[in-house]
């Protein structure tokens, strides 16, 4: 869990054999029961997440969210209008380029789900705004990827290849068990193109489609908001390679666990002095890379030379902070002062 500007407030875990769709809720009200926060909160996060029990019980709680939505998993009547041109706007950079995209609606949903305590199916209807955007990179990087697919997919037809070797070409192929006279008797699989997928697959590549219950706010800070999980994405990558968080070499919970929360500290003191210290104008990697390369040389009883690459970072680190980093040489009292200094 984090908050608006990715610093970590909350961490769980849970067997990687369950749903996190669960989890989501469960940690947000033991976060807000724990430090007595009765403020509204916006969740934001991926599809994998969204899900109609989830938005329900946001909303029950008074909070909002953020999630995106799956285009091609919409129906027809929702795809048809994601593909109208009408009402699109372009959002470009300071050079005339068109980044995306992007138009809106705000209108009346219906979601069921089954209850988890219950078992009963629970059906409701809320006013929400949808965005839908249409990167062009995207749709670039998409339409090769599924043409690759298909073409994969061609030359295993055409080879007869077996089932388990079409991969994931598969989602682009029919295969049916039929004999000459159209039985199921002979075992033999006939494969056929699924030309219908292909073409809707083709259609909507390069959209992405944003739901939330916000319909105040303006679609462009929407997206933005969205598109800042990122640095969640950031936070694992720092955890798995900087870190090492992977592989865990443990078997009790409690160690796990204690692993676990050494790495998650080490993530959020690397946030605080990204955001309150130094404004978020360094990257996570830079801070790691000073911590990994920045050191010195004993040559004698009070002396050391300083080994460090001269970095912008290092310069910014050491007029901020009032340090001698950038010096070459340093005495004992250069090196207490670094080591005892406190932001």
């Amino acid at each position: 869990m984090l908050d608006a500007n990715q610093i970590p407030i909350g961490m769980k875990l849970f067997p990687g054999n369950q749903s996190e769709k669960p989890v989501i809720r469960n940690i947000i009200d033991d976060l807000k029961k724990r430090n007595s926060v009765s403020g509204r909160t916006i969740q934001i996060a991926d599809k994998g997440l969204n899900c109609a029990e989830n938005i329900f019980h946001a909303l029950k709680n008074g909070d909002g969210y953020i999630f995106s939505k799956s285009v091609k998993m919409l129906p027809e009547t929702e795809k048809t209008w994601v593909l109208l041109p009408n009402n699109y706007r372009d959002v470009k950079n300071a050079a005339g380029e068109t980044l995306y995209r992007i138009k809106e609606c705000v209108d009346e949903f219906e979601y069921k789900f089954t209850e988890s305590e219950t078992g009963s199916l629970k059906k409701f209807r809320i006013t929400e705004k949808r965005i839908v955007t249409f990167n062009p990179k995207l749709a670039k990087k998409q339409i090769y990827e599924i043409n690759k697919e298909v073409e994969k997919a061609r030359l295993l037809k055409a080879s007869q290849a077996k089932k388990s070797e079409y991969g994931d070409s598969a989602k682009y192929v029919i295969f049916t068990v039929a004999d000459k006279k159209g039985n199921d008797t002979d075992g033999k699989v006939k494969v056929t193109m699924n030309e219908e997928l292909i073409q809707k697959s083709l259609e909507l590549a390069g959209y992405n489609m944003l739901v939330t219950s916000e319909i105040s706010m303006k679609d462009k800070d929407v997206y933005n908001a969205y598109h800042n999980l990122w640095r969640i994405e950031e936070s694992f990558r720092i955890m798995k390679s900087q870190l090492d968080a992977r592989p865990v070499y443990l078997q009790k919970q409690d160690t796990i666990v204690g692993h676990f929360l050494i790495c998650y500290l080490a993530v959020l003191l690397t946030r605080l002095l990204q955001f309150k210290i130094l404004k978020n104008g360094y990257s996570s990697e830079e801070l790691f890379e000073f911590v990994r390369d920045f050191r010195v040389a004993k040559i004698s009883d009070r002396k050391y030379i300083n080994l460090s690459h001269g970095t912008s970072f290092i310069r910014e680190l050491s007029e901020l902070c009032s340090l001698p980093l950038t010096s070459y040489f340093l005495n004992e009292g250069d090196i207490k002062k670094m080591l005892s200094h406190r932001f």
